[in-house]
């Protein structure tokens, strides 16, 4: 299943780097996400886009995980010639993220 279909996505920018959120819609889903959305497999999933370290942070009082991932924005907003400078996009791509059912 698509992570779109337990979560939604907040993004934020400084930089070259984002700052991606994964939110549970139902807080009884949090302890799944936690076990399959690791850092490892959200550089994995960016690996053509991002090309520095990803850091998750846990966030289980809100139902939601934190990923800081640097080297992602094509140098920032104001070096970058990407369409999407400031990596909104990437929170949509995140819920693409296939995990088990």
């Amino acid at each position: 299943m698509k992570l779109r279909a337990l979560a939604h996505s907040r993004t934020g920018d400084k930089g070259n780097t984002s700052n991606t959120s994964l939110i549970a819609y139902d807080p009884a889903d949090y302890d799944r996400l936690e076990a399959h959305v690791t850092a490892e497999r959200v550089q994995a999933h960016f690996r053509e886009i991002v090309t520095g370290q990803v850091v998750r942070y846990a966030l289980p009082r809100i139902g939601a995980l934190n990923f800081v991932m640097t080297g992602a924005l094509g140098g920032g907003v104001t070096r970058s010639l990407a369409l999407d400078a400031h990596g909104k996009g990437l929170g949509s791509a995140l819920l693409d993220l296939e995990i088990p059912d």
